[in-house]
C-alpha cells in the first residue's frame, strides 16, 4: 500500500499533471465567458431576425413535454465558438513559438582559427589556411 501512495505522489507531482489541472480550471472559467457571449450577445442578435431569443425555441409534445431544440442549438453554438477561439489561441501560440525558435540557417557553421583568425568549418581539426591543428589548442584552452 505504501508503494502505491509513493507512485501516486510521484504521478501527482509531475509537471504535466499540474499543468493539466490548471488548464481544466481555466477552461471551466473560459467556458463561462463563451457561454455568456453566446447567450447574452449572439443569441439576442440572432433573435432580431427571429423575433425572440434563440434558446427559447421549443416544440410542445404531448401535453407538458417540450422539446427545447433552441437550447440544444445554443449548446452547439457554444461548442463551435469555443472550438474556434481555442483554434485561434493555439495558432497564435504556435506562431509565437515558431518565431522564438532559432532558425537552422542562424546556427553558426564556422569558427575562427585561433592562430590566423580565418573562418573554418566547425568540425575542422586543422586550419586549411595556416595548417594549424585546432583540436589540441581548444583542449589545452579548456584545461
Amino acid at each position: 500500500m505504501k508503494k502505491f501512495f509513493e507512485e501516486f505522489k510521484k504521478f501527482i507531482s509531475r509537471g504535466n499533471v499540474i499543468d493539466m489541472a490548471v488548464g481544466i480550471i481555466i477552461g471551466g472559467a473560459f467556458t463561462g465567458i463563451v457561454s455568456s457571449l453566446v447567450e447574452d450577445i449572439i443569441n439576442p442578435l440572432i433573435g432580431l431576425f427571429g423575433g425572440m431569443n434563440f434558446d427559447r425555441y421549443s416544440i410542445t409534445l404531448l401535453g407538458e413535454a417540450t422539446l427545447n431544440y433552441g437550447k440544444f442549438l445554443t449548446a452547439v453554438m457554444n461548442f463551435v465558438i469555443m472550438a474556434f477561439v481555442v483554434f485561434l489561441l493555439v495558432s497564435m501560440i504556435n506562431k509565437a513559438s515558431d518565431k522564438m525558435k532559432p532558425k537552422k540557417e542562424d546556427a553558426p557553421t564556422t569558427k575562427k582559427c585561433p592562430f590566423c583568425k580565418s573562418d573554418i568549418h566547425l568540425e575542422a581539426t586543422r586550419c586549411p589556411n595556416c595548417t594549424s591543428v585546432i583540436e589540441e589548442v581548444e583542449k589545452a584552452d579548456e584545461s
